[in-house]
């Protein structure tokens, strides 16, 4: 069973940047595809960005496009969000979450396609 866990969320300004970080035990991460979802206090949780299990396809939520980029290392199990341009209404939790894909380049974007979930870290941006 793979496990997930984030790392690299905390408190900074707007207009600065995050790199989230996601690191998957176990030796069959490169069947997953990966994504990210967020949840703010008293919101539903949210698609934020996937990418495939390989060609390096991606998608985004329109509200973080051109600020946000995912981006993968197979060899290291690893999925990373970097988050730039942030803003107040980035601020939530951030989850990582793995998706058993058979299509190689396919991006799940809904949060019903991903079976395994991180413990989750606390991205807050001040205004």
């Amino acid at each position: 069973q793979v496990q997930l866990v984030e790392s690299g969320g905390g408190l900074v300004q707007a207009g600065g940047s995050l790199r989230l970080s996601c690191v998957a035990s176990g030796r069959t991460f490169s069947t997953y595809a990966m994504g990210w979802f967020r949840q703010a206090p008293g919101k539903e949780r949210e698609f934020v960005s996937a990418i495939a299990r390989s060609y390096g396809n991606t998608n985004y939520a329109d509200s973080v496009k051109g600020r946000f980029t995912i981006s993968r290392d197979n060899a290291k199990n690893t999925v990373y969000l970097q988050m730039n341009s942030l803003k107040p209404e980035d601020t939530a939790v951030y989850y990582c979450a793995a998706a058993s894909i058979i299509l190689v380049g396919y991006v799940p974007t809904k949060d019903s396609q991903y079976a395994l979930w991180g413990q989750g870290t606390q991205v807050t941006v001040s205004s």
